[in-house]
């Protein structure tokens, strides 16, 4: 594949950055075929942009699950960020695309990243690209997304893995401030913030963020009762 200009990328250490590539086109348009080929030949998954965009970041915001799904099984990183902070489950829930967002948190995509590591400053993002030196669209969790487009599904995901419903982004605005007042998202959240999630939740979350993608695998290899196995597991009801 002719990539031009390939380089070291000094904005993170997932690999290269480059012009945008045939396989960025190809997730990008839901191109599967040629996203399967493009694999096979050898083509890097993880090869960012300049604004540090993966192939992954392109499937998840244009809402193509069968491509999202052919990255990470070829190793595709699922919590990497942009130039500005988002990482593909960001952009699955920006998308309102609720199968890419399953399909990242099966693959252990963090519900609460950080919101410093990896991300830039306005000034970082004025010199790359021109951007105005006192916007303040960073920091934002997935959950933020869900709820700025109203997707009460995609919300009530996002919490059973473990969302931080009292998240703030640096205008110090939690999701629930995105929603209009008693509307069904509102009055979702503002039950998830008033309500502690239950214990067997908080073993569920516990469980899957120390087993990361093999939680589902561990706990059927487990010597325990097939009460204390349903107790634990959920991945099932996301199928």
């Amino acid at each position: 594949m002719a990539v031009t200009a390939a380089r070291r990328s000094s904005l993170g250490d997932i690999g290269f950055w480059a012009d945008r590539t045939a396989l960025h086109e190809a997730a990008s348009h839901g191109r599967a075929l040629q996203l399967k080929q493009l694999i096979e030949s050898g083509a890097s998954v993880n090869m960012v942009t300049v604004d540090n965009i993966t192939p992954l970041h392109e499937a998840c915001i244009m809402a193509h699950p069968n491509c999202a799904r052919l990255l990470l099984e070829a190793g595709a990183q699922v919590d990497v960020r942009t130039i500005h902070g988002s990482t593909p489950l960001c952009n699955a829930c920006a998308s309102g695309s609720l199968d890419c967002a399953k399909l990242l948190l099966e693959y252990g995509a963090k519900v609460n990243p950080s919101l410093t590591a990896l991300t830039a400053s306005p000034l970082h993002e004025a010199c790359i690209r021109g951007a105005c030196v006192n916007s303040m669209k960073f920091h934002e969790t997935a959950l933020h997304h869900a709820a700025r487009i109203h997707m009460m599904n995609m919300i009530e995901l996002l919490v059973e893995f473990g969302a931080n419903v009292y998240a703030s982004d640096n205008l110090g605005r939690k999701p629930v401030d995105y929603t209009t007042p008693e509307s069904p998202c509102y009055t979702c959240l503002r039950f998830y913030e008033s309500h502690p999630l239950s214990l067997q939740q908080l073993c569920r979350i516990a469980t899957r963020r120390m087993l990361g993608t093999r939680a589902s695998e561990v706990i059927g290899q487990l010597n325990i009762s097939r009460r204390i196995h349903n107790y634990l597991q959920y991945c099932d009801q996301l199928s």
